[in-house]
């Protein structure tokens, strides 16, 4: 629990930028030392390679793991020790890092340690707003991370598609449905059901809708939620699949930001379309050089079954613009090995031909200490997508070329000329095996206001 300057607490967090005031500290960027006598942490933020928000980051959780009771932190001494930085990231980022790690997790251990303390912080402005927003985004960053953390066995599409039905209900204003394969066949969603095809569960497409904005654009999030992905006919050789549990954050991310900006209801009409569904195979698992007709009529040629993300997405994002009328499209997915490569765990890949969509989104990553990197788009990426496939109009996946591209690429046909930006989150989601709600926070800041 966090409170700002309402308790006078047994402990103490101060950050200093040496060890002059104790030569007991241990004068490293980011080292957290406990000095018993005077019940104080010292948390060394100074000039280092590591930027000073990562040190400030990467000691508190150390400081968290240390905690020893309730404590109160010397916002001011955070504040004289990391120049050139808005108070406002500070406080933000000290808020992320005590409710990430103090999160309950999900777990099926027996005997599990939680942290209850209380951590009150000392500052001379009025930030109580500030830190009533921080409480709810965190609030839907550690519910992102819990969707992602049930194991696959757990976490089936029907799972996923009763749980948020069931929790989202009890936000106002947020309407909520779930279409099954009876309903995506009438619908049309045929790029969705091939992938369904070898899942003894029913596709769930779950979708929120909360207009709070009369006569404003109708924004839509779309995010890939396939709850396994064995790599269909196309097997994901067994170093690749550890981890697959996690294909469906994408989905689990774009439900927790449309749950947090309704919770706050903020001024926005918006749809979030999460479709979540399994990639495997059975008897009647999608073959590779199918071809399936989209939602929006275009053939696809199944080229590899383990490029499915990028099917659902397509029909999720028509789904978006024909039945809900959006005007502007983000998806969110762990899409490509490609992006993953490119970026590793440092940041999301940004596929974009919309530069104030870019400028807008890098402005809140700015200030949410999120990390984006954009990527492109080229003619010819598009170009390989139509030309790939002798009998259909798009391939799902090209024989040569980038990746991330080629899949960003894919996608954009299914766009209709709508404002359309890509957000392929390969592995900044989670580390090691442990969600990490990722995105939330950025979406949740540009799209408020």
């Amino acid at each position: 629990m966090i409170t700002i300057n309402t308790n006078k607490l047994e402990y103490k967090l101060i950050a200093v930028p040496n060890n002059e005031t104790n030569i007991n500290i241990l004068d490293k960027p980011s080292c957290v030392t406990f000095i018993s006598e005077s019940k104080t942490f010292y948390l060394v933020i100074k000039k280092d390679s590591m930027s000073y928000l990562r040190q400030l980051k990467l000691g508190l959780a150390s400081f968290i793991q240390m905690c020893k009771g309730d404590t109160n932190i010397d916002f001011n001494s955070f504040v004289k020790v990391i120049p050139n930085v808005n108070k406002e990231i500070i406080f933000n980022v000290i808020c992320d890092v005590i409710l990430f790690e103090t999160h309950k997790f999900i777990t099926y251990k027996k005997d599990v340690k939680t942290n209850d303390y209380l951590f009150n912080i000392d500052q001379s402005e009025d930030f109580s707003d500030l830190l009533d927003e921080n409480i709810l985004k965190n609030k839907y960053v550690n519910y992102a991370r819990d969707l992602q953390d049930f194991p696959p066995n757990i976490g089936t599409s029907d799972f996923y598609g009763e749980k948020l039905l069931k929790d989202s209900s009890k936000i106002e204003g947020l309407k909520v449905s779930v279409l099954k394969n009876k309903e995506l066949k009438e619908l049309d969603m045929n790029l969705v059901l091939a992938v369904n095809q070898g899942s003894n569960h029913d596709a769930n497409v779950v979708v929120m809708e909360f207009n709070n904005n009369p006569g404003g654009k109708k924004i839509a999030l779309v995010g890939k939620g396939i709850c396994f992905d064995t790599g269909g006919y196309d097997l994901k050789p067994s170093a690749f699949i550890e981890g697959m549990k996690f294909d469906m954050t994408g989905a689990a991310i774009v439900m927790s930001i449309a749950m947090a900006l309704a919770e706050a209801k903020a001024k926005i009409n918006l749809v979030a379309v999460g479709l979540f569904t399994d990639n495997k195979i059975g008897q009647k698992a999608v073959l590779p050089e199918s071809i399936i007709k989209s939602k929006n009529g275009l053939t696809v040629e199944i080229s590899n079954t383990d490029a499915e993300g990028r099917l659902v997405l397509a029909d999720g994002i028509t789904y978006a613009i024909r039945e809900k009328n959006a005007d502007v499209i983000y998806d969110i997915a762990t899409l490509t090995g490609a992006t993953a490569m490119a970026l590793g765990e440092s940041a999301s890949g940004v596929f974009t031909e919309f530069d104030e969509m870019w400028k807008k989104l890098n402005e809140a990553s700015n200030y949410t200490t999120e990390r984006f990197w954009r990527l492109p788009i080229f003619a010819e990426h598009k170009e390989q997508v139509k030309n790939d496939s002798v009998l259909a109009d798009l391939t799902n996946s090209c024989k040569k070329g980038p990746g991330g591209s080629t899949a960003a690429a894919f996608l954009t046909f299914f766009a209709e000329d709508k404002e359309f930006l890509h957000i392929d989150c390969s592995r900044v989601v989670r580390v090691g095996l442990k969600g990490q709600g990722y995105i939330v926070k950025t979406m949740f800041e540009l799209l408020k206001k």
